[in-house]
């Protein structure tokens, strides 16, 4: 029977309760909906379903599962039990093998099948399973990283075909225990039979060179390595005592070549160095890591002090851009001359400050411009306003949904980016470019936040103590609970943790109280948490003779974005140092300040008096400072609402516009009448434009619009919503379905249904392997239908090679185009 439908009569058999667990594990069978059970098993047995799926499972469910593939044969109908999986993996107890299976069942990974042909009665009662059709291409050539067997490499080797037949002649004539063989298939079974078991290879290794077995551990999990002139080294068989251990081994075919620089170790040899195990080490219980302490009190104050931090830096880095912002280059992203600019205002290394504005695009605070190709702050931006706990959730909330991945600024660019294109041989990855873009970085980092949250349950530290956890052992938990995504975390851990120590998410190495409530999904603790503990901006510097102001900490960010107007900073940390020249105080004259002004401001925000020297240097600079201003009015501004126009000559998100007030009921703006009308409309006023008559706007009162959206995060969803699941199984129990057992036979599958290509696909494979013949009922370009008798070759990217033993010529047909396909019984020879 096909392995679609014997999955689809099981999942007919299923209870409601096992279906929903099903869909809630895997969201993809329903999304779309299906219309009945076969659908639902053809979708189960797809490809790119089973591979979602196979990323879920912890390493002892793929053990096993590579294990039943590789003991199993859908093809002759040969099952395996729990019991004879058991033999296979070493630790292993039948009874945790079975529980294994029952979990890759209920996923539909794995389904019940009848027992192999000639089965002891003992043998017969147990439940015995086969994998879904899908598994093999989805696993690979190297399930359990172990190779594939001799014949397999004889049927797909030419070059080794060619050989094998005299490479097992001199074996047989030094005095080898191999048989003698006349064909390749012969020679393949007899190193199969010469291999196969651990005492016989040990036996073969007896006189083999020195580092024999050293090179042989190399190959304990994988099956492939390279080795240059594989194929010329392997030609001759070496008798001498200093011959190497890659050319002993290659000439006794213990070692495959594949080309000229890659060998493979055959499935048998690699079977028997495992000690006659598929599986060499068996484990239900995950590893523990050796973790170091650290004290709560620091950690609470290191991850308090890289919040404030990040804070300041952010702020900063929105000063910098609105005073010049970060100019794109022609292939996208900001260019290494553009952030030096910016790390040397910001006064920390480049690196540091690609993150940061990384963070500061992937939460909004910066955006592109398009007429401009620049990085720029929005207007109207609510993050400004925030107290810095919020400021700080905003923050986390944008990092843990975006699909960027801050830290890999300044890496070298992949071979292959995420776009698909090449980039160049030495380049790097500029910040806010597309080639920090990761669509999988919100399941990863949600992912790595568990995993500490575990790590740090799992260690139990004693009070006032926390455990402190590094990449190597989240990476080990990682690959332990999915082997499959090993590679992905492996990318991103180590930037995903600087990135969350930059956060407060860990402080000091260990996960914070912060980093815990926002693992769990409680963002609302975490701003209790931070509200509590993070001290409250500072209003106030110090003053000094020596022209300098000094930050005795943390300044509220519009505090310091007055201050940078007017002093120059230096320094790195909370405690800055803001010094006033000549220049800086000129700066501020400039931006529409005067003397009175700057020394009013000072004096309401200087713990101390103003130092004489520092009121001298600023009314000298304002006395020599050009009293006539000349400047532009593309529009002005009229209203009859003295206070509509006082608030939005105070409104920050208007400063754009250049407002200034000339008259009671009139603002000049420098910018054109449509672009202050359009702004003007984004603060929720309602003008009215008159350009037409003169460059007029006219102000009016508005209802207030909505303000810009804070990003709220939304966990990766992982289970479909419980009415999608109800409104499946009454599509699924309401079509009619047949119970289970009543002899009934399945209906034909519906030409062009996913059930129908499923099928098919799984036809022409099986057609593959066993070089079988099949008749397809093909479409041409014209509607028209044939029925061919053909040989399938090879399927890939929705096509199919196919021999036409009439014709004598082989053609490649659009998968689509294939109505249906039936197996014959006669073989291709």
């Amino acid at each position: 029977m096909s392995l679609i439908r014997a999955l689809s009569k099981e999942l007919q058999a299923r209870s409601d309760e096992s279906l929903r667990a099903l869909f809630s594990a895997r969201p993809d069978l329903i999304s779309p909906g299906v219309p009945d059970f076969p659908a639902l098993a053809a979708r189960a047995s797809g490809r790119v379903s089973v591979q979602r799926a196979l990323e879920r499972l912890n390493r002892p469910q793929m053990q096993v599962l590579e294990t039943l593939h590789l003991c199993t044969n859908a093809d002759t109908g040969h099952s395996a039990s729990a019991a004879m999986l058991k033999k296979l993996i070493n630790g292993s107890s039948a009874a945790a093998i079975d529980r294994l299976l029952h979990s890759l069942q209920d996923l539909a990974l794995v389904h019940r099948a009848d027992p192999p042909h000639g089965a002891a009665p003992a043998a017969a009662k147990q439940r015995h399973y086969l994998p879904v059709g899908s598994l093999k291409d989805v696993i690979g050539i190297y399930p359990a990283g172990l190779g594939r067997s001799y014949t397999e490499l004889v049927r797909l080797q030419p070059a080794f075909a060619q050989r094998v037949v005299q490479l097992v002649g001199e074996l047989h004539r030094a005095g080898a225990s191999i048989s003698p063989a006349t064909t390749p298939m012969e020679a393949a079974l007899s190193l199969q039979h010469w291999t196969a078991t651990p005492e016989s290879l040990q036996q073969i290794l007896t006189t083999a060179p020195d580092r024999t077995a050293a090179l042989l551990a190399r190959f304990g999990n994988w099956a492939m390595g390279a080795v240059p002139q594989a194929q010329r080294r392997a030609s001759v068989l070496h008798e001498s005592a200093d011959v190497g251990p890659v050319d002993w081994l290659l000439a006794r075919g213990l070692l495959v070549p594949l080309d000229a620089a890659h060998v493979e170790l055959p499935h048998s040899v690699g079977v028997s160095l495992r000690g006659g195990f598929v599986i060499e080490s068996f484990s239900l219980m995950p590893p523990v890591p050796h973790l170091g302490h650290t004290s709560a009190g620091l950690r609470r104050n290191a991850a308090l002090g890289a919040i404030a931090e990040t804070l300041r830096l952010v702020g900063e880095v929105l000063y910098t851009v609105r005073e010049q912002p970060l100019a794109t280059l022609r292939s996208g992203g900001v260019g290494v001359r553009e952030m030096k600019r910016l790390a040397d205002s910001l006064r920390i290394d480049v690196h540091e400050a690609g993150v940061l504005a990384e963070f500061c695009g992937l939460a909004g605070l910066l955006r592109l411009d398009v007429d401009s190709s620049a990085w720029v702050q929005p207007p109207q931006l609510e993050w400004l306003a925030l107290p810095r706990q919020e400021q700080w959730l905003w923050l986390v909330n944008a990092w843990l949904a975006s699909e960027r991945a801050p830290s890999l600024v300044g890496q070298p660019v992949n071979a292959a980016g995420p776009a698909g294109h090449r980039g160049a041989a030495g380049t790097t990855i500029n910040a806010l470019s597309a080639e920090a873009q990761r669509p999988d970085a919100p399941v990863v980092r949600k992912r790595v936040l568990e995993i500490l949250n575990e790590l740090t349950l799992e260690a139990a530290a004693t009070d006032g103590q926390a455990p402190v956890l590094d990449a190597a052992a989240v990476l080990e938990r990682a690959e332990w609970t999915q082997p499959r995504m090993a590679r992905r975390f492996s990318s991103l851990i180590r930037g995903i943790l600087t990135e969350a120590e930059m956060l407060g998410l860990i402080g000091s190495g260990a996960l914070s109280q912060l980093g815990a409530a926002i693992a769990a999904e409680q963002p609302d603790d975490a701003l209790g948490i931070l509200g509590e503990h993070l001290p409250a901006a500072l209003q106030h510097v110090l003053l000094q003779a020596d022209l300098t102001a000094v930050a005795p900490g943390y300044l509220d960010p519009e505090l310091s974005e007055r201050l940078l107007t007017m002093a120059a900073a230096e320094g790195q940390g909370p405690a800055t140092i803001y010094r006033f020249s000549v220049a800086s105080v000129r700066r501020a004259l400039d931006a529409g300040q005067d003397a009175a002004a700057i020394l009013d401001f000072l004096r309401q925000h200087s713990a101390t008096a103003i130092p004489q020297p520092l009121q001298y240097l600023i009314e000298d600079t304002a006395a020599r400072h050009s009293r006539l201003r000349v400047g532009t009015a593309a529009s002005f501004i009229q209203s009859e609402d003295d206070s509509a126009l006082l608030e939005l000559l105070n409104a920050p998100a208007a400063a754009s516009l250049g407002l200034v007030r000339i008259a009671p009921t009139v603002v000049v703006s420098h910018a054109a009448p449509r672009e202050t009308a359009q702004i003007l409309r984004a603060l929720g006023l309602a003008p009215i434009l008159e350009e037409a008559a003169s460059a007029v706007v006219r102000l009016r009162r508005s209802t207030p619009g909505p303000g810009s959206g804070r990003p709220v995060y939304t966990a990766p969803r992982t289970a479909p919503p419980e009415a999608d699941i109800d409104a499946q199984l009454a599509v699924l129990r309401g079509d009619g379905s047949r119970a289970p057992g009543s002899g009934a036979h399945s209906p034909a599958a519906v030409p062009g249904s996913e059930e129908a290509t499923q099928l098919g696909l799984e036809t022409l494979l099986k057609a593959i392997r066993l070089r079988q013949r099949v008749v397809m009922n093909v479409v041409d370009s014209m509607g028209n239908a044939s029925r061919e008798t053909v040989v399938p070759v090879a399927v890939n990217g929705g096509r199919v090679r196919v021999f036409d033993p009439v014709k004598e010529i082989e053609r490649v047909l659009s998968i689509h185009r294939i109505i249906d396909v039936e197996a014959t019984e006669e073989l291709f020879q």
